[in-house]
Formats: C-alpha cells, sequence, structure tokens
C-alpha cells in the first residue's frame, strides 16, 4: 500500500498546481484578463471624455427576455434602427425573413427574403434602405425598402461578393451603417476576428474592396453584431460567446463595456446568445437573442416613455 503511505505535501502541491492551471485556463477562455485591464482604462478615463462617450457601464436593462410572438424557430440575427419610422429590423436565418418590429418589442411585420440561404446582418441605410447580409452565401445585398413591401428577391439585390471562400459559418455577421462617414461596417465572426468598411452613399456600393479597420483593442471570442451611436460616432461590437457588448472610439480602441451575464447591468438572467444590437436617437439600446428574445437598456435604467 505504498500509495497510502505517500506524504501529503507532494499530494497538496499537485492539487494547487491543478488549480492554478484551471484558474488560468478559466482566465484564458473568458478573457478576465482583456477585461481587468478595460476596467482599469474605464476608470481612468478623464470625465469629459467620458461625458463624450456612449459610457456603457451607465446603462441597465429595463425590458428583458421578451418572447418575438412567431419567431421561435426563426433564430433571430442581427438588429438593426431605422430612424425614419422609429422601428427595428432582424433577420431570421432559419426562415429566411426579415422582420419590422417595434421598439416595445411587437412584431409588425414579416418580409420573405427569397433566394437567400443564411441572412445573418442586416442595416438600416439612408431613405429607409436595407443591407441584408447572406452568412452562408457571402454576399452583401441592398434593397429599397417600403411600407407595403412583403418580398426582396436576392437576385434584385445585386449581390456583393465578400469573399472569404471558405470561411463556412465563420463569416460577415457584424453589419452597421455610419451615416456621418457614409460606409457600411462589416464584422467577420471569427478566424480571424475581424472588422471591415465599404464606402456607399446608402443607395449603393462604392467601392469594390472590403478596408480592413483597426483592432478594437480587446480579445473576444467572436463578434456576433455591429451597431453605430448616431451621436457620437462611436462603433458598439457585441459578442455572443464572451457574453460582452463594447463601446469602441472613432480610432476603434476600446472605451467601455457591459457583461450580458445574469446579476450584471439589471439583469436578472445571462442573455443566451446575443446576436444583434441597435441604438436609437435616443441612446436607447436594443438586443435579441437566438431564438427570439428582446432586450432594452436604458441609461441609469429609466425607460424612456411610450414612443408609440
Amino acid at each position: 500500500m505504498q500509495f497510502l503511505a505517500l506524504p501529503r505535501r507532494p499530494w497538496l502541491s499537485l492539487a494547487l498546481a491543478g488549480s492554478l492551471a484551471a484558474a488560468v485556463a478559466a482566465i484564458n477562455f473568458l478573457h478576465w484578463d482583456d477585461r481587468t485591464l478595460l476596467w482599469f482604462k474605464e476608470h481612468n478615463l478623464p470625465s469629459a471624455e467620458r461625458a463624450a462617450s456612449i459610457w456603457l457601464p451607465g446603462y441597465r436593462a429595463t425590458l428583458q427576455g421578451k418572447a418575438l410572438a412567431g419567431l421561435e424557430a426563426g433564430e433571430t440575427s442581427d438588429l438593426a434602427y431605422n430612424p425614419v419610422t422609429g422601428t427595428l429590423f432582424t433577420v431570421t436565418g432559419k426562415q429566411p425573413t426579415l422582420v419590422e418590429i417595434s421598439r416595445e418589442g411587437e412584431v409588425l411585420r414579416r418580409i420573405t427574403l427569397k433566394g437567400f440561404s443564411n441572412p445573418e446582418g442586416v442595416a438600416v441605410l439612408e431613405n429607409g434602405n436595407v443591407a441584408v447580409i447572406d452568412e452562408r452565401r457571402r454576399n452583401l445585398s441592398i434593397f429599397e425598402l417600403n411600407p407595403l413591401t412583403r418580398e426582396l428577391d436576392l437576385a434584385d439585390g445585386k449581390p456583393f461578393d465578400l469573399g472569404y471562400p471558405d470561411a463556412g459559418n465563420k463569416g460577415f455577421e457584424g453589419i452597421a451603417w455610419d451615416p456621418t462617414q457614409q460606409r457600411l461596417l462589416l464584422g467577420k465572426e471569427r478566424n480571424p476576428i475581424a472588422m471591415f468598411s465599404l464606402a456607399s452613399n446608402g443607395e449603393q456600393l462604392l467601392s469594390s474592396a472590403l478596408r480592413p479597420l483597426p483592432d478594437y483593442g480587446l480579445g473576444m471570442r467572436n463578434l456576433s453584431a455591429l451597431s453605430v451611436d448616431p451621436q457620437t460616432g462611436h462603433i458598439l461590437a457585441l459578442s455572443a460567446q464572451s457574453n460582452l457588448l463594447l463601446e469602441l472610439d472613432e480610432h476603434g480602441q476600446a472605451l467601455s463595456f457591459i457583461s450580458l451575464l445574469g446579476g450584471m447591468n439589471g439583469l436578472d438572467k445571462r442573455i443566451p446568445r446575443a446576436e444583434g444590437v441597435a441604438m436609437d436617437e435616443d441612446g436607447t439600446i436594443y438586443m435579441v437573442s437566438e431564438p427570439n428574445l428582446f432586450y432594452v437598456f436604458n441609461k441609469n435604467g429609466e425607460a424612456k416613455a411610450d414612443k408609440g
């Protein structure tokens, strides 16, 4: 029984080593080291810069996990705000559809996406035009949209090839319209995570080449969605796998963030898989999560009055 006779100290050392290795693995997996650095950067940001930013730590969830009626089997992905109508748009990948919803999470309209395979990204451009990304087909299409539209055909959108033919299900998901700089921002999900821009006038693309953007400065396991704050021009970058929403300045540097885990920023429970984010002119932030959940975040936790 030599096993029983071994000194206790070596076993203690092995146990401590194992615990340390597990802790290091958890830190790397969850990017706690990156978040700690960002936390320190947040708290050292001058008050003037903080006031000029979105400042995500000031937001609290005011509507949580509302089910979007009839979209249970669709798998909602991405979210975009239309300032002309005051409504939001999301897409469903399993049943290719563009869906218009209110800022209170009520489904208003379903628009069939004919010829699409796996729509994952949507952005609202000038005059209510919409841009849709089909991740599986690796293309981007721009459509005119009016209150009577009930179907959009991929062929009518003059699909633009985004490249990365070997990306598979790790291609482009994020897309956002930047009205100040007249460009579309594009986010590649992973392998590698990357951001690009495409010049546009809000009706059509003005460039045939993706322009790489600076790295956003914080480790994320994936990049699910993008949005642009119309007031500051700062970018919101969303990661479902990292349970993280990040604010980037015009240089691509991280300024602030919030965690999407339960108990953080007013959330009762973790957002299961956050796939879309949008912001309106009042600064209210909206999110969608698979399969069909809707969330609203307001500054200082104060819900805005009914905009209906």
